[in-house]
């Protein structure tokens, strides 16, 4: 695993970057990031995916080039560190399965769903530790 953190915008980014982030097993993603990431990309399916049955919390939706990571259930709520590990961890599973090399994300997790960027931070890079996966994470 290569694991960089960078100043800059996601969206600017090749797109042979996979984008990964985090939503509510309700899918309504109308606030922060998970906004511009509806705004940008197709995921209107998951959306109403979600509508008809909540998605899973811990497990990774892929919806073309976005990894959609469920570490709560209703918009409002926040992760826990369990279910962000949980999410992760399927991330990495959607990520080889698919043989996916370069993964890019923001702090997932450490906007408004307050967890610690330094503890998620850790989880990522433990999760990923053995694979060939390239983490470009961003902020601004």
């Amino acid at each position: 695993m290569r694991f960089e953190e960078i100043e800059g915008d996601l969206f600017a980014l090749p797109a042979d970057y996979v984008l990964a982030h985090c939503i509510s097993a309700d899918a309504k993603m109308g606030k922060g990031i998970a906004a511009e990431f509806v705004r940008r990309f197709e995921l209107e399916p998951l959306q109403k995916q979600a509508t008809a049955q909540p998605l899973e919390i811990g497990v990774c939706y892929r919806a073309g080039r976005v990894m959609n990571l469920v570490t709560k259930a209703k918009y409002f709520n926040k992760p826990t560190y369990a279910s962000l590990t949980q999410a992760v961890h399927s991330l990495r599973e959607a990520c080889e399965s698919a043989g996916l090399t370069q993964l890019a994300m923001p702090r997932i997790g450490s906007g408004l769903d307050r967890l610690r960027w330094e503890k998620v931070r850790e989880i990522v890079k433990c999760e990923f530790a053995d694979t060939e996966i390239e983490i470009v994470v961003c902020f601004l």
